[in-house]
């Protein structure tokens, strides 16, 4: 009874009572244990699969990367090839080459800028004249690589679609490191919008490419072979003055780009025949340069090769369609 004083349990119930605690605290750890060896195998788990997952994902962009080089020399190689055939039939391959290259690394924006450059060549140079869609189409495609490129950059799809203003801003702070894709952007646009002048949306867009390329005129015209005076020339000289043209901005840009490339480039006197003698309807400067074409040598520097042999090709093309336009 003693042991009932002051509100105190039997003795014997008290150990019952603490051997059960003890039973439960035991239980409790063996749980906690077990959860933590799961959490602990889950967390191995986890860990496993995001570092193969990175590592899968590092190893395809270095390999990428490390595949550059061959990108680099097969573009070198087919501005070499003086076969238009051969050329013709290397390109879609290669294209397609760097398509899966950009799947395995889309941020690669050396790899989009060939890409952007590849469409464009392959177009102009092999299919405009004969299926003027599809060369439409292959133009867009090289677009959406530049404008990626563009895009990080901070040329966002809204700014395009904003004011020119805030464009211009924009294209206002991009250097010299930008110049390849602003160059790819507005060429590939202008030739998209060349072949969709039906279009009034395309008509629309013309402003965006003019204003991409004059910054590139304005960092850097040697580019591309003098290509942002190029552009400037047949912008100003395919237009009657009523419409915007302007044809002795025209000549002097295509003379800035004869001066530039040492006269040796054949697409300056196939472009200002084409377009500037053309909208002049001078018809004995159309001639005569287009003859100049022919006569001369494609192979004299084996860089522009291909491009040379493009233009003696498209010289007698225009030739053939003479007594069309004039």
């Amino acid at each position: 009874m003693s042991g009932q004083k002051n509100g105190q349990r039997p003795l014997n119930h008290t150990r019952q009572d603490t051997d059960s605690h003890l039973s439960a605290v035991i239980s409790c750890e063996k749980i906690a244990r077990h959860n933590n060896k799961m959490n602990s195998v889950l967390q191995r788990f986890c860990l496993i699969t995001i570092a193969l997952q990175l590592g899968a994902c590092s190893m395809a962009e270095l390999t990428v990367k490390a595949s550059m080089p061959m990108i680099e020399g097969g573009m070198l190689a087919l501005n070499r090839e003086t076969d238009l055939q051969l050329a013709e039939a290397a390109m879609p391959p290669n294209i397609e080459l760097m398509e899966g290259m950009i799947i395995n690394a889309p941020n690669n924006s050396e790899l989009r800028n060939h890409a952007a450059q590849a469409y464009y060549g392959y177009a102009y140079g092999f299919v405009e004249d004969t299926n003027a869609q599809r060369a439409a189409s292959l133009y867009r495609r090289g677009l959406k690589h530049a404008l990626y490129n563009l895009q990080q950059l901070g040329i966002s799809k809204n700014l395009l679609s904003s004011n020119l203003a805030s464009l211009q801003i924009k294209l206002n702070s991009l250097d010299e490191d930008d110049i390849a894709p602003l160059f790819w952007a507005a060429s590939n646009w202008a030739k998209w919008i060349d072949h969709n002048r039906d279009k009034p949306e395309a008509i629309a867009d013309l402003p965006k490419a003019v204003m991409i390329m004059q910054r590139v005129l304005e960092l850097d015209e040697n580019f591309f072979m003098a290509g942002p005076h190029l552009f400037f020339a047949v912008y100003y000289g395919s237009r009657s003055p009523m419409l915007g043209g302007d044809y002795k901005r025209s000549a002097k840009h295509f003379e800035k780009a004869r001066k530039i490339n040492n006269d040796n480039l054949l697409l300056v006197d196939l472009l200002q025949a084409e377009y500037l003698d053309r909208q002049k309807f001078d018809q004995q400067s159309f001639n005569q340069r287009l003859k100049k074409i022919l006569n001369a040598d494609a192979d004299t520097l084996e860089d522009i090769a291909l491009i040379n042999n493009i233009a003696k090709r498209k010289a007698s093309n225009l030739l053939n369609k003479e007594s069309q336009w004039f």
